[in-house]
């Protein structure tokens, strides 16, 4: 018995910094597990505030290029220069696009658009099409598994 009264103390020493190393490690686990979804929370939303931009510079060109296109005159040079922005802007949007559907849709409106610039006949409908899947396809990039009435379009 005389060995236990020694050894009990000791023991239960060991147990209890061994119990509270297992307890920070576990509570720096959860830490880090918190930071690391605080960081991708951080990330996702800056990248959708950059999509959002330019989603929006992209759609301020392509609307200027549609509202040029009904009536194409002297002003040819100045659709000509809209419809390269049209596409640069387009360069953006690809790089900065998660996901391929907004990145076919960009490129189907862009490329109604461009055809609509150089053609005397201009289908609205085509291009009325085009731009409701883009805006679809934009509205689930930027967030991803909610319902977007599509009604107002």
């Amino acid at each position: 018995m005389g060995s236990w009264t020694t050894l009990g103390p000791a023991v239960l020493s060991l147990a209890g910094v061994a119990l509270g190393a297992a307890g920070t490690l576990f509570g720096q686990y959860l830490v880090s597990r918190a930071s690391a979804r605080q960081v991708e929370a951080q990330e996702s939303a800056a990248h959708r505030a950059e999509l959002k931009g330019v989603i929006l510079k992209f759609l301020g060109v392509a609307f200027q290029v549609k509202k040029a296109v009904p009536a194409p005159s002297d002003a040819d040079d100045s659709l000509e220069g809209l419809v390269e922005e049209l596409w640069l802007t387009h360069a953006e949007l690809d790089l900065a696009a998660r996901t391929e559907p907004l990145r076919g849709a960009a490129y189907r409106f862009a490329a109604r658009l461009t055809e609509a610039s150089r053609s005397s006949a201009v289908d609205g409908g085509v291009l009325h099409r085009a731009q409701v899947e883009f805006m679809n396809a934009a509205y689930d990039d930027l967030w991803p598994g909610q319902r977007r009435d599509s009604a107002a379009l």
